[in-house]
């Protein structure tokens, strides 16, 4: 019987290591076939691609990013290939299974949780070698009622074969995110997440692992990313593994993990800001609030003094970037705790936030309390909440409004000089800055159409001009050194109209060639010719004293900026001021 295993991903660049697993689990008594689509490849095409290579079983693995479009693809199948056996597994159907197996009559069985030992004897059973009623682990209609076999004894994972050694999967070892698990399981109990319903940490065997990374970076893998859901609870195991990966790490490697922050000490934190290569590691950390009720009620144990410890620690060695995430609509976290909460992570300036809203996953704690809380919420996947007894729909949109602007604005990190300043010299705090540029950038309607790098520059220069304390010359100064410090060629187009003058243009090439050394030592030490200095070189008007600004001073004073672009290099900068400050301020 031809078996297939497949999944839609989000995008092309994820891989699913739980089908791998499963396929090295069957082996060598099945081989099944790994097909992997995204959620945005037309559901006719995706059949069709199953059609072709001819299946008697079709294995879905489901998730809450792709269990809608992946009903739709069962129900083409299943129409084109009735004698099809249809399987799922994976998160999204592991709970509330009866649901599952009512809505989607198609569906012949169910593997819930862990799928190694259960997929295999299910196999047997479908091939005629085993009874159905020696299949562990799953669920099925029978006579119109559920059935639901008792969950087989755990995996010993350190038995399990490499899920990474398959042929098909070489040549796109380079190209994708390449996953990979060293644990199963998770110490906390966090009400609104699925791992907290597994109880106890197992895990992989560690040698096999380090085998398995060696063999991912000899085949070209570039991005590694760990999926153990909090890689430091051992902490010897955590250091045993970074002190490996700084030793046989391959140049370009990047490897990302999800660390519990408040656990972590600070002897390794410095070891890590000591010995590992800039770049090399990157971390996610989980705050999701920093109010205390709220943590209590979802049984979230964190110190936040400790976490915040840890954040600045690395944040300070300048050798690991860090994506901190935050979630809105936890009880009793309403519009003002979430400000603060929000305020609380970003005073930490970390690399990347990601402000995600609280999703009601079947099998959590906190779904079966959604009354409780005065839950209201989308009842298909992804289950995010409309409101709560403290937070209101209304509230709800208006953070999603501050959410797109970060995105656009922080983690892009296109504007950073820009919005240090915004958030700390013009707005009370970060989080009013972000709430009320999105709410005007909603209300403008941008948010439904697209945009270029200028026109974000642009959007926020019209929102600033509506703020009557801001600063404008002093802002838009900041924009152009964050415009310009980005580029390695001169622009061809600038967002701004301000221009010098053809005649103020010549003076200040003019004193450039005759002495150099006005815009610095090291710009005269370029030596350029009059013909560099006018192809590679920009001057325009600016009202910041740029030497004042790289000692963190910000000093209005109006005059020019001078830009030379060096190819493969940053930019140099320089600002030119001929006369007296007052006298440059008439002159313009």
């Amino acid at each position: 019987m031809n078996t297939i295993l497949t999944t839609l991903n989000a995008k092309y660049i994820h891989t699913n290591l739980a089908l791998r697993y499963l396929k090295g689990a069957t082996l060598p008594e099945f081989n099944p076939i790994i097909a992997e689509y995204t959620i945005k490849d037309p559901a006719f095409n995706i059949v069709s691609d199953l059609f072709q290579k001819k299946p008697d079983i079709v294995g879905f693995s489901c998730y809450i990013w792709n269990i809608e479009e992946t009903i739709h693809v069962i129900k083409m199948l299943k129409t084109v290939c009735p004698h099809v056996k249809i399987l799922l597994g994976g998160p999204e159907v592991s709970y509330d299974s009866h649901h599952w197996l009512r809505r989607i009559p198609e569906v012949d069985f169910i593997v819930m949780g862990e799928g190694e030992t259960s997929f295999k004897q299910l196999l047997h059973y479908l091939h005629g070698e085993i009874l159905l009623e020696d299949v562990p682990g799953i669920c099925y209609l029978e006579e119109g009622k559920v059935k639901i076999h008792a969950q087989p004894q755990k995996i010993d994972l350190r038995e399990l074969p490499s899920p990474f050694r398959f042929e098909e999967d070489l040549p796109h070892l380079s190209k994708r995110i390449q996953y990979i698990e060293t644990s199963r399981g998770c110490p906390f109990s966090c009400q609104f997440c699925l791992s907290s319903i597994e109880v106890g940490v197992r895990y992989f065997n560690r040698e096999k692992i380090k085998e398995d990374i060696r063999f991912l970076m000899d085949h070209g893998a570039r991005t590694i990313k760990f999926v153990d859901r909090t890689f430091n609870i051992s902490r010897s195991y955590a250091m045993e593994m970074f002190q490996f990966l700084i030793d046989e790490h391959k140049p370009g490697v990047v490897f990302q993990f999800e660390i519990t922050a408040d656990i972590m000490r600070p002897e390794v934190i410095q070891f890590l800001n000591d010995n590992a290569p800039q770049g090399l590691f990157r971390f996610e950390i989980g705050v999701q609030s920093t109010n205390d009720l709220t943590n209590t009620l979802v049984k979230r144990r964190q110190n936040f003094e400790k976490l915040k410890r840890t954040v600045t620690m690395v944040k300070e060695g300048g050798k690991i970037d860090q994506h901190l995430d935050l979630i809105a609509g936890l009880p009793e976290e309403d519009y003002a705790s979430f400000r603060q909460t929000f305020n609380d992570v970003f005073a930490m300036r970390p690399e990347e936030l990601q402000l995600g809203f609280l999703k009601l996953l079947r099998g959590t704690g906190l779904r079966l309390e959604a009354e409780k809380f005065g839950y209201t919420y989308v009842d298909i996947a992804p289950y995010e909440i409309f409101s709560n007894n403290v937070l209101t729909f209304d509230d709800i949109v208006r953070i999603k409004h501050a959410e797109d602007v970060l995105e656009k604005y922080w983690n892009d990190h296109r504007m950073d000089y820009t919005i240090e300043y915004l958030v700390t010299e013009l707005f009370a705090t970060p989080f009013d800055f972000f709430q009320r540029f999105g709410t005007y950038w909603e209300t403008k309607g941008w948010s439904r159409i697209g945009h270029q790098l200028e026109d974000l520059f642009r959007r926020l220069l019209m929102f600033l001009e509506t703020v009557e304390e801001a600063n404008l010359d002093i802002i838009k100064s900041l924009m152009q050194l964050d415009y310009l410090s980005a580029q390695q060629f001169q622009p061809r187009k600038l967002w701004w109209k301000e221009r010098p003058t053809e005649e103020q243009q010549k003076t200040i090439y003019r004193a450039l060639r005759e002495n150099p050394a006005i815009a610095g030592e090291e710009f005269a030490s370029f030596k350029l010719t009059e013909k560099e200095l006018f192809k590679h070189t920009l001057v325009i008007p600016h009202a910041l004293d740029y030497q004042s600004f790289l000692n963190s001073k910000i000093v209005q004073r109006n005059g020019y900026l001078l830009i030379y672009f060096r190819h493969g290099q940053s930019p140099y900068f320089a600002s030119i001021h001929l006369t007296e400050p007052n006298e440059q301020l008439a002159l313009k």
